[in-house]
């Protein structure tokens, strides 16, 4: 049995219109007909998972990288951050004027106290009011707390200063753009991996982790079977894979998944030897 882990924007989705290909579907429910096993891997805590990607049809979701984790219907982890530190970090986001948002698996919020000034913030908030998202009036509350949050910054004396508070107890992930995200340390896709792993009995010849970014880094390093997507960024992503497939609209997973045997039935021998089918295309 083989279990894929799937990132969503440039992988489960096109990278043109963030459509989800026919093509990707269809192998999606081929592999689980098969017995092999789908999770979602991605950056998203669990309410920014649109109904459209779950209706896909999953085994399970590693959301918020690795800080909660679901399972054949089961909440197997799940670690937010203490009202205590998001306090911190609102309060050090308000005195460099970054802009904010924080994400738990139940809500997603900017600081309401805070004028946005990147164009991809405002763009960004503009798309959770379009879908319907109703968020906090103020974050000033004992109730509020986080799993994670992104910043969006204007200069690289924001972002030192920023880091100044948030580094002893956030891993910090470069987007690019001035847009960086922030995970408690201890916690990544990769440690997701590992504890679906756990929960399943298998090894980690068993996982396979599709991604095309930054965020997607620490679980492609973390397993033998890494797939890159052809429209990964940046371009060296790809030679820190074991194969590279094509686009994510042009059936980039539906041949990734023909070409490392997730169209073949499960079976406990049906161990493939990776180094023989991770050519780079």
């Amino acid at each position: 049995m083989k279990v894929a882990f799937l990132d969503i924007d440039g992988t489960l989705t096109s990278e043109v219109d963030g459509s989800i290909p026919e093509s990707t579907r269809e192998a999606i429910h081929r592999a689980r007909t098969l017995g092999h096993k789908m999770f979602i891997n991605t950056g998203r805590c669990f309410q920014n998972v649109e109904p459209r990607f779950r209706e896909v049809g999953w085994d399970g979701y590693v959301c918020g990288c690795g800080t909660d984790i679901y399972a054949e219907g089961q909440n197997i982890l799940y670690q937010p951050m203490t009202r205590e530190i998001t306090k911190q970090i609102l309060e050090i986001a308000r005195k460099t004027d970054v802009d904010i948002v924080f994400e738990s698996r139940k809500e997603v919020n900017f600081d309401p106290d805070h004028t946005l000034h990147h164009p991809d913030a405002i763009a960004q908030y503009e798309k959770f009011l379009d879908r319907g998202y109703h968020m906090r009036d103020t974050l000033d509350t004992p109730n509020f707390f986080a799993d994670k949050f992104c910043i969006w910054y204007e200069n690289e004396e924001q972002l030192w200063n920023f880091r100044l508070v948030s580094d002893p107890l956030f891993e910090f992930i470069d987007r690019g753009n001035h847009f960086a995200e922030f995970v408690p340390y201890g916690y990544s896709k990769a440690t997701g991996i590992y504890r679906v792993l756990d929960y399943y009995g298998l090894s980690i010849a068993d996982a396979y982790a599709f991604g095309d970014s930054r965020n997607d880094i620490s679980m492609l390093v973390a397993v033998p079977g890494s797939v890159a997507m052809g429209n990964a960024e940046p371009e060296e992503l790809k030679d820190m894979v074991s194969y590279v497939t094509t686009k994510a609209s042009e059936d980039g997973i539906a041949k990734a998944f023909e070409a490392l045997g997730f169209f073949k039935e499960a079976s406990p021998k049906d161990y493939r030897d990776f180094t023989k089918v991770g050519m780079k295309n």
